[in-house]
């Protein structure tokens, strides 16, 4: 046994595992931020038609003295970098002058990093609205149309059930009746409460007034908003736009971000499309029973009054030519829509039948109206089954859109947009710019201040300062859905005083021991020690507050909220962690030598 004065009593020492994943965290953290450092090119994508030579692209483009950095060919796609936003429009402008009415254009954008660094799978940060430009669009989701149809089912079931009544629906989601016998009230009540429970039945006149009960109506509006907002979200999927936020926002509205958008034409065409297909028996020999409809062509044509198949069955869609190089729309269903199509067909062979599109629009006095229109007659030849073919849907780029709508979804009820706001590019990059002016002003406040006031661990803290807002830069990077918004930069330089005051309580407790006469190690240990326990409480309170935020909270506040929250998390990080690291191999030693601070 040795001797008690040989004794080392040695702290402040990681073991190795802890300081290979201290070195690998920073190094994975550090190459998935340097992609946001190099931003990105403005870039258009094309879609042709019928696949064409890259180099012939460019060299239309330098014709019109339009500058191309790089232009890559994928098949029918190709995408061409540009060095600015203002080259972009000009090529945008020129192009579309260029290509075919089928071929398709649309504006984005392609990380400028190496691809060497791009080919490890490292992203740039996605950038929200405020500060990338885009489009943001209000909707209003009309819930008319939806109470109307509940209103129709149950007049439907009355007058089938009910001999003799006459009912009619008002707009406070109510339905009445005319005068009633006996017999007739008691069949219209057992009717209601049998298979409208969500109705309240009370007397009116002679007569009797059935009801929306208020929560059914609360209830109806919130599955018909979030219905829509799935619906939403996939057509703008299918549009090819990764980093949009899709939200509700109060009781029946539905508000969009669509980062890096500058068509808002294009993308208003898509998004507020309110559009349903239907497949109907044409009335051959009784045309007086049933509906008729107008026929796209001119003309109308008379259908059974209710639908064989709706769009709800149809789960994809694809523009297509015909063998007459014609376009078309080739339409798979579901099991079930498979299984009425199936049915219908097996005993119409040679019978036609009707393809009717309806579209929602608003009026004159902004009510919602709905206009249907047949856009192809043809004569079923063969049992039809999940799989057909329609025509008769116009060009091709309509009947893209038609497909892109159908693939989508029809929304369940109508949307209007009440507020459209654009940001540009160029406002968007000087957002950037202010932005980081003032984190670049506080981080460089802050790294005097420590350097000053602490001299020998300042340097520590700022170092752990620098590695903390490269590992947020990295984790916000690697984090799918995560956006950095004008809000958000405010939330990181929030994050660069909560770091210091990590560090501050660390050192201050450091100063307290060795005032008592500890040695430096020893104040390092207990400072450490002591100090975590104010650490972890005052960022756990902080850490509730963005959560709330989060939850709660919609767009500018989501922003900063997001970036409160993970700037907490890498703080404790660099400001424990790698702190304390650093600390250690320089100053672990035995505890017994006194060193001053």
């Amino acid at each position: 046994m040795k001797p008690h004065s040989q004794t080392s009593a040695v702290i402040n020492r990681y073991p190795a595992w802890k300081y290979v994943v201290l070195i690998v965290t920073l190094v994975v953290m550090t190459l998935s931020a340097l992609p946001s450092w190099y931003g990105e090119d403005a870039a258009i994508d094309i879609h042709w038609q019928q696949a064409q030579d890259a180099q012939r692209t460019q060299q239309y483009l330098e014709s019109q003295d339009i500058h191309v950095k790089a232009i890559t060919q994928d098949g029918d796609q190709t995408q061409i970098v540009l060095s600015d936003p203002n080259s972009q429009f000009a090529a945008q402008a020129a192009l579309k002058k260029w290509i075919g009415p089928e071929d398709s254009l649309a504006l984005s954008q392609r990380p400028a990093a190496p691809q060497w660094l791009l080919g490890m799978g490292f992203e740039p940060m996605s950038l929200g609205l405020d500060l990338r430009g885009g489009v943001q669009f209000l909707l209003d989701v009309d819930m008319d149309p939806v109470f109307a149809a509940h209103q129709q089912g149950l007049l439907q079931s009355l007058r089938g059930t009910v001999r003799g009544v006459r009912a009619q629906a008002q707009f406070d989601h109510s339905v009445t009746t005319g005068q009633l016998d006996e017999a007739q009230r008691s069949q219209a009540v057992a009717l209601v409460q049998k298979d409208y429970p969500d109705w309240t039945v009370r007397s009116h006149g002679d007569g009797l007034s059935f009801t929306m009960k208020p929560e059914t109506v609360e209830e109806l509006t919130r599955q018909t908003v979030q219905q829509n907002l799935q619906i939403l979200r996939s057509r703008i999927e299918e549009l090819g736009i990764t980093e949009a936020v899709v939200q509700r926002q109060g009781a029946n509205r539905i508000r969009i971000e669509l980062p890096g958008v500058q068509d808002p034409v294009a993308a208003k065409k898509v998004i507020g499309a309110t559009t349903s297909l239907a497949f109907y028996e044409v009335n051959v020999k009784e045309p007086v029973q049933g509906k008729t409809l107008p026929l796209a062509q001119g003309g109308t044509v008379s259908v059974k009054r209710l639908p064989v198949l709706t769009g709800e069955h149809i789960i994809n869609a694809r523009a297509s030519l015909d063998q007459m190089g014609q376009p078309q729309v080739e339409i798979v269903l579901d099991a079930a829509g498979g299984r009425m199509m199936s049915d219908f067909s097996r005993n119409k062979i040679g019978f036609p039948m009707a393809t009717a599109f309806s579209e929602y629009r608003q009026d004159n006095q902004g009510r919602s109206v709905v206009d249907t229109e047949v856009i192809s007659v043809a004569t079923i030849q063969a049992h039809l089954g999940s799989r057909f073919v329609i025509t008769g849907s116009g060009s091709m780029a309509e009947a893209q859109q038609l497909a892109l709508l159908l693939r989508a979804g029809s929304l369940t009820a109508p949307v209007v947009i009440v507020e459209e706001r654009t940001i540009g590019p160029t406002l968007g990059a000087e957002n950037i710019e202010n932005g980081f002016k003032a984190l670049a002003v506080g981080m460089g406040a802050t790294l005097l201040f420590m350097a000053l006031w602490y001299r020998r661990l300042g340097w520590v803290a700022n170092v752990a300062l620098v590695a903390n807002l490269i590992t947020l830069f990295g984790l916000m990077a690697l984090l799918p859905g995560a956006v950095l918004t004008l809000p958000g930069i405010a939330g990181l330089v929030l994050t660069v005083g909560m770091a210091v005051d990590t560090n501050v309580l660390i050192f201050e407790r450091i100063r307290d021991m060795v005032r008592q006469g500890h040695s430096l190690a020893k104040a390092i240990h207990l400072g450490f020690d002591r100090a975590l326990t104010t650490i972890w409480d005052a960022n756990l309170t902080t850490m509730i507050t963005a959560l709330v935020l989060y939850s709660i909270g919609n767009g500018p506040i989501q922003g900063f909220a997001l970036t409160l929250g993970l700037g907490l998390m890498t703080s404790l990080f660099t400001g424990v962690f790698l702190s304390r690291a650093l600390i250690n191999l320089v100053w672990g030693q035995d505890a017994r030598r006194k060193v001053t601070i």
